[in-house]
């Protein structure tokens, strides 16, 4: 299989939920938004996910499962699925990476990976 039919772009912005942690009960949550972009010339189909999150104490957190938000978007060639969710660590600086498993409308699966991206809260990273 081609890269080109399945060229599927990731991108994640990261914010601190300070309304939302306590510090004193080493609880940091943190929001993400994730924005796919189907840059192939096939439609494809987001059936599952699988991230891995590790704190700064290297502690690790596997999360599979369907879809993500709920939802399985696809996405036809050129077009955008953006969706935010959550991961609460125990520690103020953290790391997520994973990949979505994609379908196209051949049937063909393939894996779309999610770079490594930081979680920290604001002002602890120069």
């Amino acid at each position: 299989m081609d890269d080109k039919h399945c060229d599927i772009r990731i991108k994640v912005a990261t914010s601190y939920m300070d309304d939302q942690s306590q510090p004193d009960a080493d609880r940091y949550v943190f929001a993400y938004t994730i924005t796919i972009s189907n840059d192939g010339d096939e439609p494809a189909t987001l059936r599952s996910r699988h991230w891995i999150i590790t704190d700064a104490n290297g502690k690790v957190q596997e999360v599979s499962g369907d879809g993500v938000v709920g939802e399985q978007p696809h996405l036809n060639p050129g077009e955008d699925f953006r969706y935010s969710s959550g991961a609460v660590l125990e520690t103020p600086v953290g790391a997520m990476q994973g990949m979505y498993r994609m379908e196209t409308d051949s049937g063909d699966h393939f894996d779309a990976p999610i770079a490594p991206f930081t979680l920290a809260v604001p002002g602890l990273l120069h």
